[in-house]
């Protein structure tokens, strides 16, 4: 684990999408096109980040990116993993506001909305907004290990999110940078932004069902690694301390 270095670079955009994808050729362009349909009329870019695929993915991206304003591809040498590439996203980005959502199409990018709605409504503004997919699209097995694994989760935690496997999320990209970096982050964003000293809040999403393509996540790749990552946020939350502005008191 290694905390984030600061954030370079003045933010121009009021969202960035930041979108990782492996292996989804056959999800990429209907997906940017309901990106692109979803945030009209908004100050924003989108950031894909092809995570080294091995099939058409990467070729599919620069095809988009080519065709519609604002798409910007960021490409892995070598696969490392989702929070490596929504990392690569944020690092890219140049936007105030992060949007997260997955690149195998289950997100409804329509949401987007509900999550920038809900975080200008709360008052106190809050750093995160996590989608809370009320009616999985997923098999029964995966439902399963998703409400333990959140049940478990939130208990040891105390996140109060009730979904934290959700792709889509609202953050502001300032916090996101401040975050510790490590393998599998991405299952603990609540956890670690509530850490830092922020406010965090879920709302309730839709959530589609895969059309295309195999999920890269199953009950035993998830279980035993997210036990090891769970003692590990735990020991990174006991260790905290908030982030606050300091003053150079030699100028």
């Amino acid at each position: 684990m290694h905390d984030s270095p600061p954030s370079a670079g003045r933010a121009d955009r009021d969202y960035a999408v930041v979108v990782p994808f492996f292996n989804e050729q056959d999800n990429v362009t209907a997906l940017l096109d309901e990106i692109v349909a979803a945030m009209a009329g908004r100050d924003y870019e989108i950031v894909v980040v092809d995570d080294c695929s091995t099939d058409a993915t990467l070729a599919r991206l620069q095809a988009g990116a080519a065709r519609l304003p604002g798409v910007r591809v960021v490409r892995h040498a070598v696969n490392r993993g989702q929070s490596a590439a929504l990392c690569s996203g944020a690092d890219a980005a140049r936007a105030r506001w992060l949007v997260t959502l997955d690149g195998d199409g289950q997100n409804d990018p329509r949401d987007i909305a509900t999550l920038i709605a809900a975080a200008e409504r709360a008052r106190p503004r809050p750093v995160m907004v996590c989608g809370h997919r009320h009616q999985r699209r997923d098999n029964a097995l995966r439902r399963l290990s998703s409400r333990v694994a959140n049940g478990v989760r939130s208990r040891l935690l105390g996140d109060a999110t009730p979904d934290t496997g959700c792709g889509l999320k609202l953050i502001e990209r300032a916090a996101f940078q401040r975050l510790p970096r490590f393998d599998h982050m991405h299952r603990f964003l609540p956890a670690l932004a509530l850490r830092d000293g922020g406010r965090v809040m879920s709302v309730e999403v839709s959530h589609r069902p895969r059309l295309h393509g195999q999920s890269k996540y199953g009950l035993w790749n998830r279980l035993w690694v997210g036990i090891v990552d769970l003692a590990g946020v735990m020991w990174l939350r006991r260790r905290a301390f908030r982030h606050a502005p300091a003053e150079d008191e030699t100028r």
